[in-house]
């Protein structure tokens, strides 16, 4: 996993992977299913993360590890622990198991406040390995990672590891901070549960506001029966012609069959799975791929 840090790292902001990270999510959808998804509904807690001065080295980090595992329901899966100096934050070697060596960055002897954050996104490579779930581009494969982190439970570390100030420029991982606001949101609403009462950086708070947000408007866009007055407007001008406006909107219009009805499909604002209706007004529709039941006007 590769770390951006020092006094003057070049840290990137914003939502510059965001189709990755939502292709990513629809990947977890189908690869473990909506139940398996649902399996990991609770998250790593802030003390099964905590690797304290006091710890035994080795020992401390063996615990961190073995609390990663199980985050990630990997319980047959063993992590063995080393530091070495090394350019990243740390790497994993991926066998077929049932055994795991990590190696990590030797500043985690002394900087072990982040040292559960590199073993997450490490811990998740082992998941996917084990799933044989991947992209074709390699560097699409590390947003998975980190998409499968924050998503599955385990991830809100890789955020709160980000910090930027007068002093500091630190971030773990492929996705922005905002990007990781934007996994844990949709997490967040998926679980019901809050991740921003465990950050301890300040600047992972408002990224994780940020990327709240914009979560959010996934569940407001058209034709959802919670999009606002504007959407509203745009959608109902679109569906008189049939032809989807070439602004960005997500939804898509196409006809049936027989040439004579009109249906719309739209990403699910869960798994991000494309849902297709017909268009008749108010219905509820549930997405084939994470179950979820939907209130669209359509």
């Amino acid at each position: 996993m590769k770390e951006n840090g020092g006094r003057r790292g070049i840290i990137e902001h914003g939502f510059p992977h965001l189709a990755t990270v939502r292709a990513s999510i629809t990947a977890l959808f189908r690869r473990l299913s909506a139940d398996g998804v649902r399996a990991h509904a609770t998250s790593l807690s802030p003390a099964e993360a905590a690797f304290d001065a006091s710890d035994d080295l080795h020992l401390g980090a063996q615990r961190v590890a073995s609390a990663v595992v199980r985050a990630l329901r990997l319980p047959d899966a063993r992590m063995v622990v080393a530091f070495r100096p090394m350019e990243d934050a740390a790497t994993v070697e991926l066998t077929s198991g049932p055994e795991y060596f990590v190696e990590v960055n030797d500043r985690f002897r002394t900087h072990r406040r982040d040292l559960a954050a590199a073993l997450s996104h490490e811990v998740a490579h082992v998941l996917l390995h084990r799933l044989e779930l991947a992209f074709p581009d390699p560097a699409e494969n590390e947003i998975l990672t980190d998409t499968a982190a924050a998503y599955l439970g385990a991830g809100w570390l890789l955020l709160d590891a980000y910090r930027e100030d007068a002093l500091t420029h630190q971030r773990f991982g492929y996705l922005t901070p905002e990007e990781f606001g934007y996994v844990l949101a949709k997490r967040a609403a998926l679980f019901g549960e809050d991740p921003s009462t465990w950050f301890t950086s300040p600047q992972a708070y408002e990224a994780y506001t940020r990327g709240s947000a914009l979560a959010a408007r996934d569940h407001r866009r058209a034709p959802l029966a919670a999009a606002g007055p504007g959407a509203r407007r745009r959608y109902a001008r679109a569906r008189r012609t049939g032809v989807t406006p070439a602004d960005g909107s997500a939804y898509r219009f196409e006809r049936e069959g027989s040439g004579r009805g009109l249906r719309v499909s739209f990403p699910c604002p869960v798994c991000e799975q494309r849902v297709r209706v017909p268009v008749r007004g108010r219905l509820r529709a549930r997405c084939g791929l994470c179950r979820e039941v939907l209130d669209c006007d359509t």
